[in-house]
């Protein structure tokens, strides 16, 4: 079958792949990977915002051009005040989780840094979420993954896609 705009039917409510399926399915993940990561930030006295500045400048170590964050694109990236991204960084350096390092070529640009103790707290205190993940990855052989790859990144940038559009008047 064939959707109005003639793409493939893949279903929007019925099935293990439709979208019905898909929207529980996510939602679980989520609000289970967001207690987990509300736990993290009660253990470690900090806001929910927090640890969402932390995800951010810890993948921002892992993208592709390896540059580091910066309080401008944290603000960007959380949709937050640049008030609020220094009260969140100040907090951050406070409890020892975060570094700010000015540029060495242009001293007006500051880098955010995970600092390699949090990291370590964090690792430990994840490390079950990782075991978990790791235990259904196992689950699937390469080639699934790859699909499950394709799709999570298809999903991500739906998503930034989205916000994007909601920010733009």
């Amino acid at each position: 079958m064939r959707t109005a705009d003639g793409g493939p039917d893949r279903g929007t409510s019925d099935g293990p792949t439709g979208l019905q399926s898909f929207a529980v399915l996510l939602r679980r993940m989520t609000s289970e990977l967001n207690r987990i990561t509300h736990e993290f930030a009660q253990a470690q006295g900090l806001h929910p915002t927090d640890v969402q500045a932390l995800i951010a400048i810890l993948d921002a170590e892992h993208d592709e051009d390896g540059s580091a964050m910066t309080p401008g694109r944290l603000r960007e990236q959380l949709d937050l005040t640049s008030g609020a991204v220094t009260a969140c960084l100040d907090r951050l350096e406070r409890a020892g989780h975060v570094h700010r390092v000015r540029d060495g070529g242009d001293r007006r640009v500051v880098r955010l840094h995970y600092a390699p103790a949090a990291k370590s707290v964090a690792r430990d205190f994840f490390s079950p979420l990782a075991t978990a993940t790791e235990a259904a990855r196992r689950q699937f052989d390469e080639d699934e993954l790859h699909v499950v790859v394709r799709f999570l990144e298809a999903q991500n940038d739906q998503l930034t896609q989205l916000r994007d559009r909601e920010r733009t008047p």
